[in-house]
């Protein structure tokens, strides 16, 4: 089965001519060579730009390379925009399956015999069509008589399995490059495609999604920079999920916010702050914030709202992690380097014989050239290529948890180029992540800490005499049964050592019993074999 995907692949690709995408100049002879012999794979689409090859490429293949393309649609700073242009049509715009399929399977899931018996004005044509699922419009009959307007999602039939092809070659390519390739030890490929697994399968099921949307809402109940919509979950399975149907503007379509007067810079600004809050605050991050995903309310474009679709990946951090970035991006924002090489030290994500000064040097040479500039005047294509440098001259290790937050660090910075390019970045991300590091040490930390405890030491306060009372009555037994027991394993070791002094003497005397006889002194020989035999009833007896 890998084997056969794999040539598919390539075949794929090779029909597509995007062997167009490496400059000439980078191809071997033995490679251009190789590729005139596949004359049966020739690309068989001139007619389309190279683009539009790609982006046809990519779909052909499925769901794990369109998601693929999704992320590179948002890097206008490292593809071309002819590139760029064809790949932002797979955000939500992938060939759709048949609507009347759709509806049998909606039918199914929630055992209706007709899709009329819960929804009205069904829709079979698809209102938008992904990687993994499509949306199809209608109206929710409640119990009050009532309509409310509602998209139904629905996962493709049969993508499971092909899913799982594409993460079995995808597994068997990341042992070779563990094995083979100079980085493959640091760069970790096998625990970043098991992690990637666990979040491409954890996204076909839509209860999942569910549940993650309904989180997400209730973190940001109340707020003006983030709406989620409602999910109606007593109608939501595993392949089917019903949700309230918002009206924004696309996120992606500057030209209609630009004409309702929508203010650009805090739209941009509130997309920070939105991530931010999620990774820091809340530990429970939307991961799949390509511009397909995301839509601007319509009300108060002077006072402009996020609307976040389509929860079914979201990251998360532990305590650790956490406080290791945040103390991260502060130290950067503080152009304070030697403290970030510390962090990478004490984290232990960098070994330990590495030299602060050298490591906190190449970090400087990297990172410094990026500050007091926006957006549109920083190439983070080169920031990103000159930081993978320097983690493989210091064997810097992938760390797995982090990729999904390093891909919506993506996102982000892609949706701030697009939305408002003169953006500082950092001047934004700043103050909230030292206020965030300030509520995490000192007096107020404290007092957080003791009221989230308090209910569980108000619980057990009632047992504390009874709990003091049996430590100091069993406290002097388990301590004299631990005496003995040590007293004990001193007495064997001591045995054991006895044992292995004689066995050594028994075979010394053997062998110089062997070397006596060999050389006709019999006596000597007869001796050292008695001498040799004592010491191994001896080493037996102990």
């Amino acid at each position: 089965m890998r084997i056969s995907r794999f040539y598919q692949i390539q075949k794929t690709l090779l029909q597509y001519g995007l062997d167009e995408l490496i400059p000439a100049h980078w191809q071997p002879w033995y490679a251009k060579l190789l590729r005139r012999s596949a004359f049966w794979l020739k690309n068989r689409y001139p007619e389309h730009s190279l683009g539009a090859r790609l982006r046809l490429a990519l779909q052909s293949l499925g769901p794990v390379w369109i998601k693929f393309g999704q992320m590179l649609s948002t890097r206008r700073d490292l593809l071309p925009a002819a590139l760029v242009d064809e790949l932002t049509i797979l955000q939500d715009n992938v060939a759709p399956f048949p609507g009347a399929e759709a509806q049998t399977l909606i039918e199914q899931a929630l055992g209706l015999g007709n899709i009329d018996e819960l929804f009205e004005h069904f829709s079979q044509k698809p209102l938008a069509s992904a990687s993994i699922a499509q949306v199809h419009t209608a109206q929710l009959k409640q119990a009050d008589g009532s309509l409310a307007d509602v998209v139904i999602k629905v996962i493709r039939p049969g993508i499971r399995k092909q899913i799982e092809a594409d993460l079995a070659l995808m597994d068997s390519l990341a042992v070779m490059a563990a094995r083979f390739l100079p980085d493959g030890k640091r760069l970790r490929p096998r625990e970043v495609v098991a992690e990637y697994r666990k979040t491409i399968l954890d996204e076909l099921d839509l209860q999942r999604e569910a549940a993650n949307a309904i989180q997400l809402r209730r973190n940001f109940e109340h707020s003006d920079s983030l709406y989620i919509p409602f999910v109606y979950a007593d109608y939501s399975r595993h392949n089917v999920m019903v949700m309230e149907r918002i009206y924004g503007i696309p996120v992606s379509d500057i030209a209609a916010l630009e004409a309702q007067g929508t203010n650009m810079e805090l739209l941009a600004k509130r997309g920070v702050e939105v991530f931010f809050t999620q990774v820091f605050r809340d530990s429970f991050f939307h991961a799949d914030m390509h511009p397909g995903n995301i839509f601007v309310a319509r009300e108060h474009p002077d006072n402009p709202k996020y609307i976040g679709i389509d929860c079914g990946i979201v990251g998360t951090l532990n305590a650790e992690d956490k406080r290791y970035l945040a103390e991260n991006f502060v130290a950067f924002f503080n152009r304070d380097y030697r403290k970030v090489a510390q962090l990478h030290l004490d984290s232990g994500w960098v070994p330990a014989h590495t030299k602060v000064e050298e490591f906190e040097s190449a970090i400087r040479t990297v990172c410094e050239p990026i500050f007091q500039k926006p957006l549109a005047e920083i190439s983070f294509g080169h920031v990103l290529l000159n930081l993978f440098n320097t983690a493989r001259r210091f064997e810097m290790q992938v760390q797995p948890q982090l990729v999904l937050l390093q891909k919506t660090l993506l996102y982000i910075e892609g949706l701030g180029r697009q939305l408002y390019p003169q953006l500082d970045l950092w001047k934004t991300a700043k103050p909230f992540l030292e206020n965030w590091v300030k509520q995490q040490v000192g007096l107020p930390a404290i007092w957080r800490q003791v009221k989230e405890n308090l209910p569980f030491w108000a619980e057990k306060m009632p047992q504390m005499p009874e709990l003091l009372h049996r430590y100091l009555e069993q406290g002097p037994r388990q301590q004299q049964a631990l005496l003995l027991q040590m007293q004990q394993m001193q007495q064997q070791q001591h045995q054991s050592k006895q044992q292995i002094i004689h066995a050594i003497l028994a075979a010394a005397c053997l062998i110089s019993a062997s070397i006596a006889f060999t050389i006709s002194t019999g006596w000597l020989a007869a001796s050292l074999g008695l001498i040799a035999a004592l010491f191994t009833v001896k080493a037996l007896l102990i």
